[in-house]
């Protein structure tokens, strides 16, 4: 009997993460997919710059993209630029900003690395550090 439970929980979770997938959540990730050209273009305006190694199947990152819209709507006035490194297809890029695996933030003013945490789903630490950075 509660090896029929244990299955039916896991039929019910790969159902949600298949749904997920199929009406577009991993869409709904903010920001902007991860271009050097883009980057570097922010780092020469002095943006405040929120890098995103994340992946599409990644419960973690799925939690950090929904907080950093939740900041984003409500701090409207605070331009937080949000650009996603691909953490399956962009290994160079993985591997240039030292990303131990997807779910890693890294928070930048120009060229300057203000932040940087790993698997981070706390909204006080994500807010204090964007508000940190953004009146820095």
């Amino acid at each position: 009997m509660q090896r029929l439970r244990i299955a039916s929980i896991f039929a019910a979770l790969a159902l949600a993460v298949a749904f997920g997938t199929a009406t577009g959540a991993a869409d709904s990730h903010p920001g902007e997919p991860f271009t050097e050209a883009k980057f570097r273009a922010l780092q020469a305006q002095d943006a405040l710059v929120l890098v995103d190694v994340s992946a599409s199947w990644c419960s973690t990152c799925a939690r950090q993209a929904q907080l950093v819209s939740e900041y984003r709507t409500a701090h409207p006035n605070v331009q937080l630029h949000v650009l996603r490194v691909d953490f399956d297809d962009q290994k160079d890029w993985v591997r240039y900003f030292g990303a131990p695996r997807q779910s890693t933030l890294l928070l930048y003013r120009g060229s300057e690395r203000v932040w940087f945490a790993v698997a981070e789903t706390r909204e006080s630490i994500l807010f204090e550090a964007f508000d940190e950075a953004a009146a820095g």
